[in-house]
């Protein structure tokens, strides 16, 4: 079904400056995603062994200083079980992935509550608007919670964060990425002609691919991607051996890294079939203007991650390419965002047109 060409509206100067501004918080967030996926793969995580909110912005100045904290992270499990013996030079290296992690955190606060501030008392948020932008900086004030409590997982016994930990932390940024992202689309997008009954299935798509996401948590989590290094058997079979094995058997899904990788490929295999059924569903129900582009983004976005994907596994989890494996997800995530967006601007007085 078609929407009526006559609805379209014109943009406010408000709202596009305040979605220029969310459209900079989101692509701030989404390079935060991407330092996130470098500390992991590089185990650098756990070398902040406390959490200082206003002074954490500091780092060591000095030798001394370096010498300071190279002795508290001496104290807890990941150097006495993984990195005896370590270097300060090599110490130095871990930790600035996470300070730096942690200062572009502090940041993204600073490039949201200033602004938001400016255009509160300016008079310039629209009515409604107000109470989503103070659920984006709830959830950033607890994100950053969220990363300590993932944190302090690695610091008691074993030198591992917990993979449910580390995918709820995952899990909310891509939330509030996503949720900005979805304001922001809602202040600056026209109503064009687009075929409404997609609409659920780009919805489901756009969820299905957010599931994805936190199934790479887990095998982050878990390092279950260390599992089987063959691409399309896992070892010398398409089904491994050992599968949902642990009891309970839900508990395998979150637990069992064959499970988990498995589960992983999976989700990929299933979305590749969905992708491709609304692809050509989209285009013969004439998808049209920037739901089109976004349709072309998508397509070209999956074969990227899939490659990736593949090339991660095969190449036994090289730190640039599952890094970037991660971050495409994320895009790949924004671009079926953009769709459901587009496709859910269509009206109800519509016209029938039969796929």
């Amino acid at each position: 079904m078609l929407q009526s060409p006559s609805d379209t509206f014109a943009v406010d100067v408000n709202d596009r400056q305040i979605a220029y501004w969310l459209f900079f918080c989101a692509a701030v967030i989404f390079g935060m995603i991407l330092l996130g996926g470098v500390t992991r793969l590089t185990e650098s995580g756990l070398s902040m062994v406390d959490w200082k909110p206003l002074m954490g912005i500091i780092p060591p100045l000095s030798e001394a200083d370096w010498q300071h904290m190279f002795a508290k992270y001496k104290q807890f499990p990941e150097y006495q079980k993984v990195n005896m013996g370590m270097s300060l030079e090599a110490f130095k290296s871990i930790f600035m992935y996470e300070y730096l992690h942690r200062v572009l955190g502090r940041l993204i606060g600073v490039i949201f509550i200033v602004p938001f501030l400016y255009f509160y008392f300016t008079n310039r948020i629209k009515q409604g608007l107000t109470p989503k932008l103070v659920i984006m900086l709830i959830g950033g004030g607890f994100q950053g919670l969220l990363g300590w409590y993932m944190v302090k997982s690695g610091l008691v016994d074993q030198p591992d964060v917990s993979q449910y930990r580390l995918t709820a932390h995952l899990g909310a940024a891509v939330l509030i990425f996503s949720f900005i992202l979805w304001t922001a689309f809602d202040l600056v997008s026209e109503r064009t002609q687009q075929p409404i009954e997609l609409r659920w299935f780009s919805y489901s798509l756009s969820g299905l691919i957010f599931l994805m996401i936190l199934s790479g948590g887990l095998v982050a989590g878990t390092k279950a991607g260390y599992a089987y290094s063959t691409w399309p058997l896992m070892g010398d079979s398409f089904i491994p051996s050992g599968l949902y094995d642990l009891s309970p058997l839900w508990l395998s899904a979150f637990e069992d890294i064959t499970t988990i990788q498995f589960n992983h490929r999976m989700f990929a295999y299933t979305i590749i079939v969905l992708v491709a059924l609304f692809a050509v569903k989209a285009f013969r129900a004439n998808i049209q203007g920037s739901a089109r582009t976004g349709l072309f983004a998508l397509i070209g976005l999956l074969i990227l991650q899939v490659s990736l994907g593949i090339s991660t596994l095969i190449y036994h989890v090289p730190i640039p390419v599952a890094a970037a494996h991660q971050i495409v997800a994320v895009a790949f995530l924004s671009a079926s965002l953009f769709i459901s967006h587009c496709l859910s601007r269509a009206s109800n007085s519509s016209l029938s047109q039969t796929i």
